[in-house]
């Protein structure tokens, strides 16, 4: 009995010594509390606020060229073909790193000329699906001036643009700045998560041809109207599973223009150089173009030559394509520099 009443007198003043060291915290707290926001007074400035969040960051760099180092940069590859690069890039440790995958596919092929192959230097684009729908229109004339037809292009639309207050730079046709950087030479890369939502067709496709683009590569949303594409030999490389079907504003958004973009499972970065054909598509980054350019045309020249003394075995006429070198390339036992066109 008298154990219990112990018990219970203990576990109380236990509880006050608690409380007690309880207010002394507090008060410890308070004091401490107090004596920094004196010192943030007597500095004459208010304390520290709390970090708002920007608007993004990007991490990885991008770098611009002129076009005459693109120019330069490309004669190195005239003629190369897709596995030419390919070994080159083996060679240079980037074996299976930046080659898009097989399911991208060009939409026509040339057997006689193979004007379907291209190599060029990336101008990239990022599209993402729009998080609105086309509004209601009233007649056809509110839906042609919403689109953009017949130079209507309302503020709060911007066709391939998010609403004004999503946008970071709001200028005036801002959406088409991407176009004013094709140039002679250039391939559109497009990365496009919109669904069955084209970002180009037959009409800007041949317009950016006569601005020098000598092709587009994307894994979807890249070309619709791929009758007349084919017609007009308009090298196209895409899914086409994923071919899309529609150009639709308002499904999809530009995001961004030469920034960091993905096609085929490969970073591509604006300035990388692009080359396709049947075979395939390799990315070659532009730090090592140079290096993979001079090792692939070294396989070129000499896979050339030994397919032609087959030729000639076989009793076959040589066609254009085993006429260049007549004697194997030799080697020049120079180290191939890890090097590149100089940048802007």
């Amino acid at each position: 009995m008298y154990s219990w009443v112990f018990n219970s007198i203990q576990k109380e003043k236990n509880k006050e010594n608690n409380v007690k060291q309880t207010k002394r915290i507090l008060t410890i707290a308070s004091l401490t509390l107090a004596t920094a926001g004196l010192g943030w007074a007597q500095a004459g400035s208010p304390p520290p606020p709390h970090p708002t969040p920007d608007s993004g960051f990007q991490f990885i760099k991008v770098h611009m060229y002129t076009e005459e180092e693109d120019a330069a940069l490309l004669k190195l590859y005239d003629g190369l073909r897709e596995s030419d690069v390919i070994d080159a890039l083996d060679a240079v440790g980037l074996k299976e790193v930046t080659m898009m995958d097989q399911r991208i596919r060009p939409l026509w092929r040339d057997e006689q000329h193979m004007t379907h192959r291209i190599h060029g230097v990336a101008v990239t684009v990022h599209v993402v699906p729009a998080q609105a729908g086309e509004p209601q229109f009233n007649n056809e004339a509110d839906a042609l001036k919403w689109q953009g037809v017949n130079g209507g292009l309302p503020a709060d639309a911007g066709r391939w643009q998010p609403p004004a207050d999503q946008q970071i730079n709001n200028g005036p046709r801002a959406e088409s700045g991407w176009q004013m950087e094709i140039h002679k030479g250039s391939v559109l890369v497009l990365q496009d998560e919109a669904k069955d939502n084209g970002f180009c067709g037959s009409n800007n496709g041949a317009t950016m041809m006569g601005q020098g683009l000598v092709g587009m590569v994307g894994d979807a949303g890249v070309c619709r109207d791929t009758d007349e594409m084919v017609l007009t030999h308009i090298p196209v490389y895409q899914d086409p599973a994923r071919s899309p079907r529609g150009i639709n504003q308002g499904r999809e958004w530009l995001e961004s223009y030469n920034s960091p973009v993905v096609v085929g499972g490969v970073l591509v970065m604006p300035g990388d150089v692009i080359v396709a054909d049947y075979d395939g598509v390799a990315v070659v980054p532009r730090a090592k173009a140079v290096q993979v350019a001079r090792i692939a045309r070294w396989i070129f020249e000499d896979d050339e030559y030994k397919r032609g003394k087959i030729y000639d075995k076989n009793g076959w006429p040589r066609d254009w394509t085993v006429q260049g070198h007549q004697t194997p390339p030799s080697p020049d036992g120079v180290p191939i520099p890890n090097d590149s066109i100089p940048k802007k």
